[in-house]
């Protein structure tokens, strides 16, 4: 079976495994059940299919699958638009070519970075393909604790660094949202050999990795908070915007916006000034007698980047 309707398959039947006879509104059929959710016959029924046709689908031996048939199992199935997207990318890989340049060092793109560069008092972060980082401001590194430098992969700090477990309060929500993320990407790129050597990896070396991705769930980037517990300033929390552009959508900016008049917004100018003086190493704390007044933020900090992250710009 080719590897592509393999992974077809493989989500088709994750998520009948999730709805059961009675959350699709339909009657269980008669008979010993050996699956937790629906039987393939009873999802052929709901989706307008003969049981052979949709026992070919899963299995990998329908190679032509039409809109109409895809849309019948996404009803059928209850698949939000994100799964829909993912359950189309998946059923026609064949159809896409490599990209010749995409193995290249991507550039970063010099209209994000000009955005990012009027959001130094919000920490942001560049993010290419394969969740490599680009660029990232120093507000950024400051609350993550980490120097994010430029070619690093956030993924890899994500899952392999112990930092970022005490770091991020909420990390299981976060990370296996992260998961989702790459098994979208990968649905999407099935034939970037980069980002299968990197999935692979992670779940080799992370039990949690191997146990998200053997859920098929996808999500989208923004869809958790992110909470950080801060060694100087304490609990951090940050809601996730991610903007792209429309030339070059395997970029993308993200944003850790936050509340207005929040314990978290008033800290953020200390922690940036604090960041940018010679005690951030400590827990010397400038100003911190004033905790939740308006301060000064600091020196403004362009983004962290190298030349060739950048081409030269």
């Amino acid at each position: 079976m080719p590897a592509d309707r393999s992974a077809l398959g493989a989500f088709l039947r994750s998520r009948r495994d999730r709805l059961t006879p009675a959350q699709a509104g339909i009657d269980a059929f008669p008979g010993p059940r050996r699956v937790p959710g629906l039987r393939k016959e009873e999802l052929a029924v709901l989706a307008g299919l003969s049981a052979d046709h949709y026992s070919r689908i899963e299995q990998g031996r329908q190679q032509t699958l039409t809109d109409e048939v895809l849309d019948a199992l996404a009803r059928a199935l209850r698949l939000d638009d994100l799964e829909r997207a993912h359950l189309r990318d998946l059923a026609a890989p064949a159809r896409r070519t490599a990209n010749p340049g995409w193995e290249a060092p991507q550039r970063a793109d010099p209209g994000l970075l000009r955005l990012m560069t009027t959001l130094d008092h919000v920490p942001a972060l560049l993010l290419g393909r394969r969740g490599e980082v680009l660029a990232r401001n120093a507000l950024l590194a400051a609350v993550l604790g980490h120097e994010m430098a430029p070619r690093a992969s956030f993924l890899r700090w994500l899952f392999l660094d112990p930092s970022s477990r005490r770091r991020i309060v909420n990390w299981p929500d976060y990370a296996s949202a992260a998961v989702g993320a790459m098994r979208y990407e990968t649905g999407r790129h099935p034939r970037d050999r980069r980002l299968a050597a990197l999935v692979a990896d992670l779940r080799r070396r992370d039990p949690d990795v191997e146990r998200w991705w053997e859920d098929h769930a996808v999500t989208d980037r923004t869809s958790v908070p992110k909470q950080i517990a801060h060694p100087v300033f304490g609990t951090l929390v940050f809601a996730i915007e991610a903007l792209t552009v429309p030339h070059d959508p395997e970029q993308r900016l993200v944003v850790y916006t936050v509340e207005p008049g929040s314990s978290t917004a008033h800290a953020l100018p200390l922690l940036a000034s604090w960041a940018a003086s010679p005690d951030a190493e400590s827990d010397t704390v400038p100003g911190a007698d004033e905790l939740g007044t308006e301060t000064p933020a600091g020196r403004r900090a362009r983004p962290r980047l190298d030349d060739d992250a950048t081409g030269g710009q």
